[in-house]
């Protein structure tokens, strides 16, 4: 799951449990089997590898078999119930966007908009003979540059295009005053995932620097330019640079030390060298005072790099990255070298995913609520709303037992605390109010102009928002788009339609299952408030400290037991999880289970649930959790999630998750020497 801050969140065989000859491993089958009238298990039963105990590796019990018998699509990275969700969703957008396309529609209107943006990327033909024609313009702007004052102009005026540009600017809620938007500055410019991919020395990642070297020759070749290899060198010796100065993902993620708020007066003394004021009315932010920098090092080594670097370097820099940025809706030859490396070489797929998948990609990324108000016509049904407003009311009331019987907090966080957990704002399937594409026009013959304009559109949406109040009513991801999310300024969480179904949700399943699913993923998301960093924040959605130094302290020593755990689980090579980049995610799933199996509980009203398929409602609750998780990577893609992901791996979810839960332990019976058991003095809890 995701948590949204102001910067814009887991085979074919008859299930035979009998045939288990360890005695703790038929646990599940010595119940007499009953049966709720009209509901399943919601177990995937086939699924399973009973050969398995599911004391000594739960993941594999639950999901063995489908990791056997699966492969991973040759367009994926990687492929999960995520991933099968995803798809899902993908071909029901796809079945609306094409109908579209086929149907003649009004100039202006919402249909004509998706069906003539869709069509314009499928046109191929086009995009050979208009070549780089579409970027003639930004090309020439670029070679129009002269000196150091014209590279600033253009980094402000390219805010829009997210092309090219070391720091981006943006508007969100102000952390320390949420009622309120404000200006935020951050780090960027790098043309790979994350810095770690140009510092690290290790033969795997030297290999691989080198490969996107010869990347963005290949680009400087196919646009027809000369000293490819110097220029490509050049490039990557500049993002080296600007990578050194890079905030480390981890330092990224804490609250405090990214809130820096300051005139513009004092990020020029900050950062001393690089003309501020200008840069900003080039973005369209002239009349801004003040603006919150998130890596003050970083701003001040940075004015000192453009400074020191040659304008004919970073001229080669601007133009490799409009190449970059635009390559997949260029001519083949570019959509191939794009797909080669960053498909291919990045992330280990074995072909380019459909030409209609990428058009209704790029059609759901620039119309996304366009595209969402017609998913949710068709697809999101009413009931599936109204019983998650009951789960979310339950998993509330599950909350708010939780923080009472805390033996490590004092009274006085404690009720700060339920202040805030008295304020979460929840939404569920999709905006009461859709958002505003009036401002974009779409040309069913200008692919590259239509990303522009929209690009634009937004860009317009997001700054025009300063000096205006707090849209409450804003969502931060479509309607079809299968994830949930915290966010910290608003107070909230959110589930759009699309992952409200199995195996996260399924109406027609016990409420076990869907406790252990679901249940959990909205506990995930509410203890996102009260992770590491989530409790930094109020009720109210603002930056400060509500915590007494004593609780502080006690959360810390906890919370290092968590960091101590994942940094231990080794998922490939040499790499080890980063526990704690891991960390809050890694709360919010042992926090948010925990309180799930507290709510299910609840809503038994002290009778004992009835056996399905010959399971428990406690142990289904633990199958429902594993089955969200189930997942398989590519080698690349799993090397990537490790470097730069704060999601630990599905099966780690998994096993970390249960092996600190006394609720797991009780219901499958796990004892000292089992893999899944975890001794006592390092078990975490901490919700």
């Amino acid at each position: 799951m995701k948590k949204l801050t102001t910067v814009a969140l887991s085979v074919a065989l008859a299930l035979g449990l009998a045939s288990c000859s360890n005695s703790t491993a038929t646990k599940d089958s010595t119940f007499v089997q009953q049966k709720s009238p009209g509901l399943s298990s919601g177990i995937e039963l086939a699924n399973m590898d009973t050969t398995v105990v599911p004391q000594q590796d739960f993941f594999r019990y639950v999901n063995g078999n489908w990791l056997d018998n699966t492969e991973i699509p040759a367009d994926k990275a990687r492929w999960g119930s995520f991933d099968e969700l995803r798809e899902n969703a993908e071909q029901q957008v796809l079945a609306i966007v094409q109908q579209l396309a086929d149907e003649q529609h009004s100039a202006g209107s919402d249909e004509q908009k998706i069906a003539d943006l869709y069509q314009s990327f499928l046109d191929e033909e086009r995009a050979e003979v208009l070549g780089l024609n579409p970027l003639r313009g930004e090309l020439a702007s670029i070679e129009n540059i002269k000196t150091h004052a014209d590279l600033t102009e253009l980094w402000g005026s390219w805010q829009r295009y997210r092309v090219g540009t070391p720091v981006v600017v943006y508007v969100g809620q102000d952390q320390k005053q949420s009622t309120q938007y404000i200006t935020g500055a951050s780090q960027s410019g790098l043309g790979l995932p994350d810095r770690d991919y140009y510092l690290k020395d290790d033969p795997r990642s030297v290999e691989l620097l080198n490969k996107y070297q010869a990347f963005i020759a290949t680009l400087w070749t196919l646009a027809g330019m000369e000293n490819a290899q110097q220029a490509a060198a050049n490039i990557v010796a500049l993002e080296k640079q600007i990578a050194t100065n890079h905030w480390s993902r981890i330092e990224n993620r804490n609250r405090n030390a990214t809130y820096n708020k300051l005139t513009v007066t004092e990020l020029t003394a900050l950062a001393p060298g690089f003309d501020w004021h200008a840069f900003l009315t080039a973005a369209g932010l002239g009349d801004v005072s003040e603006l919150v920098v998130r890596q003050p090092s970083y701003f001040t080594a940075f004015a000192k790099l453009q400074a020191e670097t040659p304008v004919a370097q970073w001229q080669q820099y601007l133009t490799f990255h409009l190449l970059r940025s635009n390559a997949n809706n260029l001519s083949k030859a570019f959509v191939d070298a794009s797909f080669d490396f960053y498909g291919a070489t990045l992330n280990g797929l074995k072909e380019q995913r459909s030409r209609e998948k990428r058009a209704v990609s790029l059609v759901d990324t620039n119309l996304g609520f366009m595209v969402g108000k017609k998913y949710v016509e068709q697809y999101f049904k009413p009931e599936a709303k109204a019983r998650m407003d009951k789960m979310i009311e339950n998993l509330r009331v599950a909350f708010r037992q939780s923080i009472d019987e805390l033996e490590w907090m004092s009274p006085v966080t404690k009720k700060q605390a339920q202040i805030k957990l008295a304020k979460f704002n929840t939404k569920i399937g999709y905006p009461d109010k859709w958002r505003d594409y009036s401002c974009v026009e779409i040309n069913a013959a200008d692919l590259i102009g239509n990303l522009r304009r929209s690009a634009e559109c937004e860009y317009q949406r997001t700054i025009g928002r300063l000096g205006q109040p707090v849209d409450r009513s804003d969502w931060g991801m479509t309607p079809q788009t299968v994830n949930a999310y915290y966010s910290s300024t608003m107070n909230e969480i959110v589930f759009p339609a699309a992952i409200l179904q199995p195996p996260f949700f399924n109406v027609d399943a016990d409420d076990a299952v869907n406790y252990g699913a679901i249940g959990g993923v909205i506990g995930h998301e509410f203890t996102h408030g009260f992770d590491d960093q989530g409790r930094r924040s109020d009720g109210d959605g603002n930056l400060r400290d509500w915590w007494t130094e004593q609780d502080a302290a006690q959360f810390q020593q906890r919370a290092q037991l968590m960091v101590d755990q994942y940094s231990a689980f080794n998922p490939i090579d040499d790499l080890h999880l980063q526990g704690a980049l891991g960390l809050g995610e890694n709360i919010a799933d042992l926090g948010g289970l925990t309180v799930s199996y507290k709510a299910y509980q609840n809503s038994l009203n002290g009778e004992s649930g009835l056996n399905i398929d010959g399971f428990t409602p406690e142990q289904r609750f633990f199958k429902g959790w594993a089955q969200v998780w189930r997942i398989k990577f590519r080698d690349e893609a799993l090397r990537q999630q490790v470097i730069t992901g704060p999601h630990s791996p599905g099966m780690y979810r998994v096993l970390g998750t249960l092996s600190n839960m006394p609720q797991f332990y009780q219901a499958y019976d796990v004892k000292p020497g089992d893999g899944m058991y975890r001794d006592e003095k390092v078990r975490v809890k901490i919700w």
